[in-house]
């Protein structure tokens, strides 16, 4: 292949591109691995312009490993609020426990070590260990595959987990051994920014190595089976006020979907029942005073919420679902909260409920 028989000169293009090209990032002006570490967990499943500001609040609230291994988790899912996947956030917790427990607070600087933290995976590892430590080790991620499918026409299926390994084996042969930091930031540079979905290859640094873009199949790779079709769930959220202005919500369950955040009255919707008739049958609340808040689509990787929102008062002296309790205002702002609860109550502090 065209590509590895020109290594040297492969490199030498995507590194001079890339040193000279970069983001100006807040985790590329650091080689603290904690730091990097953070910043390779919140960049999973989310936008990097969506990730700057989080990264930059959480450093800032949790300088150390120690003071985020002592953290209260309402505490750090407040500063995860909003970035979703908070399961994300828990496990960096622990993993950061374990370093603090088992290794005296220096983050492992092989894979072996590496991988065992909690929520380390292959990527995770490889981008910790070659951004701080400078080890030449693979960070495959969907931007890598991306570019490396099209430089080297590679057809296999990037959804079938073992074709990872293909890309894995691809990036040991080609990384730079002096510099594996910025060769790994450099193929997941190109495959933000230009080689992307929709590539634009006449501005791509190793165009000249691409073997899909000399048989014009650029836009075909890289393969990747369709999900199966997303189950729908229609949600109905009742955002509730007593007569101290007070808000009635919930903390989730301590394990599965958005655990341990906090949520209004929320149920599936059935039919055409009419939000009183719905609150009044699930949870035993007669509403005064109901209104339509928000309606949109809350789309999780396995499912979607139809979610309609609406706005209700009731009596003082009505009763409340068991784990239910109120809160003023400021305690709800301070409370962390799922997305779909955030646009609500955003919507609510705007004046949708009057």
């Amino acid at each position: 292949m065209q590509i590895i028989a020109k290594k040297d000169e492969f490199r030498e293009s995507l590194l001079s591109w890339y040193r000279r090209e970069k983001r100006d990032l807040p985790w590329r002006r650091t080689s603290n691995p904690y730091y990097i570490w953070v910043s390779e967990v919140m960049l999973q499943q989310t936008r990097v312009e969506t990730v700057i500001p989080y990264y930059e609040r959480f450093i800032e609230n949790f300088p150390t490993m120690e003071a985020l291994a002592n953290a209260d988790e309402n505490d750090l899912l407040k500063m995860w609020e909003g970035l979703g996947y908070y399961s994300r956030a828990r496990n960096l917790q622990a993993g950061v426990r374990e370093v603090m427990s088992n290794y005296g607070g220096e983050v492992p600087a092989n894979r072996t070590e590496i991988s065992t933290l909690k929520g380390v995976g292959p990527y995770t590892a490889g981008a910790v260990l070659s951004i701080a430590y400078g080890v030449p080790e693979h960070a495959v991620d969907g931007n890598v595959m991306r570019v490396v499918s099209r430089l080297l026409l590679i057809e296999d299926d990037i959804a079938i987990p073992r074709t990872k390994k293909i890309f894995e084996t691809v990036i040991m042969d080609l990384i730079d051994k002096e510099d594996p930091s910025s060769f790994n930031q450099g193929l997941m540079e190109l495959g933000a920014t230009i080689c992307t979905p929709k590539p634009r290859c006449l501005l791509c640094p190793v165009m000249d190595f691409c073997l899909a873009f000399q048989e014009g199949r650029q836009e075909e790779l890289p393969v990747k089976t369709k999900k199966t079709k997303m189950e729908i769930i229609p949600v109905a959220s009742f955002a509730i006020r007593n007569a101290q202005e007070e808000w009635l919500l919930r903390q989730r369950p301590a394990k599965g979907l958005l655990a341990g955040l906090w949520e209004f009255p929320m149920v599936e919707r059935v039919g055409v029942e009419s939000p009183q008739d719905m609150a009044l049958q699930h949870f035993g609340i007669e509403l005064k005073e109901t209104v339509d808040i928000l309606s949109f689509k809350h789309i999780f990787s396995h499912l979607t919420w139809e979610m309609k929102s609406f706005g209700a008062r009731i009596e003082k002296a009505a009763p409340i679902p068991e784990g239910y309790r109120f809160f003023t205002e400021d305690e709800v702002e301070a409370l962390p909260k799922p997305v779909p609860v955030l646009k609500i109550w955003d919507e609510i502090k705007r004046g949708g409920t009057k």
